[in-house]
């Protein structure tokens, strides 16, 4: 296999309340994600971390410009993997990475999201009761939000509702829900996949993208639930289980439309011997084609 991996850390904390997720991308690669990935076959290249500053030096009013040269940062790194024929591997970080992670993968040519997450990240200013960027950034990428935030990169919406679906989610704020309700966005919440099962909910999400040929996985890992993964920023109970998360991987490598990843809101401060992270690259090693046969 000569297809080249590129991991690109996004140490970013701004986008919410609670500190520590800065630490995990150093908590990925502390886990071996390069070592298993290699392992695989691949030319694995760790372009490092992008530069985020320490958030006690960042005043409130400064956060969302703040974010917006990260983003910007991202989305370059994003195209140049792109245009180098690599496959970029974002590590967060909150989730504010994908205004600029999708925002770059899309620069050329349309992409098919996959935001597998225990939250939409579907409000905006007006309707968000925290004000925490990372439960926007869905909505920015749709076009809604923060203006310097929704021209990263670009002007305008970087992805089209019917080309995002949505897995496990099962925690919304009250406008959120309306909205998502009338987004156009195909959403999977934790109840389609008890009734349906998980690997009816993973082949639909690879027919309604496979007509774009290439998808974007936007993996948080407080999707899962939170006794495998503890060390995430915002757990909710109910999440996916070892098995069903590793099933989803498993499908979509199936599909082989993979084009680009993000891993985000592992707290290495809320974990139990990094155990999080070690959930994380087995995930990430089963979406990049690891088979147990």
């Amino acid at each position: 296999m000569n297809q080249t991996l590129r991991i690109i850390g996004v140490p970013i904390d701004l986008g919410q309340a609670r500190r520590g997720v800065n630490m995990g991308p150093d908590a990925i690669r502390y886990a071996g994600l390069a070592k298993h990935l290699t392992r695989l076959g691949y030319q694995v290249e760790d372009a490092g971390n992008l530069h985020v500053p320490v958030r006690d030096t960042v005043a409130d009013a400064q956060r969302v410009p703040e974010i917006a040269r990260i983003s910007e940062a991202c989305y370059a790194q994003a195209r140049q993997a792109t245009a180098d024929g690599a496959i970029p591997l974002f590590l967060g970080g909150d989730h504010t990475i994908a205004v600029g992670s999708i925002g770059g993968i899309t620069h050329e040519t349309p992409c098919g999201v996959v935001w597998i997450d225990a939250h939409a990240d579907f409000n905006t200013p007006a309707t968000s009761p925290s004000g925490n960027v990372h439960g926007m950034s869905l909505s920015i990428l749709l076009g809604k939000g923060h203006d310097a935030l929704v021209g990263c990169g670009r002007p305008g919406p970087k992805i089209n509702p019917e080309d995002v679906v949505m897995v496990g989610i099962r925690d919304l704020d009250p406008q959120e829900r309306q909205h998502l309700t009338h987004s156009g966005i195909t959403v999977f919440t934790m109840r389609d996949i008890d009734e349906k099962g998980m690997s009816q909910v993973a082949h639909d999400t690879v027919t309604h993208l496979s007509h774009l040929g290439r998808i974007h996985v936007s993996l948080d890992m407080d999707s899962l639930e939170p006794a495998g993964a503890p060390g995430v920023g915002t757990p909710v109970p109910g999440g996916l289980t070892y098995r069903e998360a590793h099933l989803l991987m498993e499908i979509l490598a199936d599909s082989h439309l993979l084009s680009a990843m993000d891993i985000v809101e592992i707290n290495p401060i809320m974990d139990t011997a990094n155990q999080t992270a070690i959930l994380a690259v087995k995930l990430a090693v089963s979406l990049f084609g690891k088979r147990i046969l």
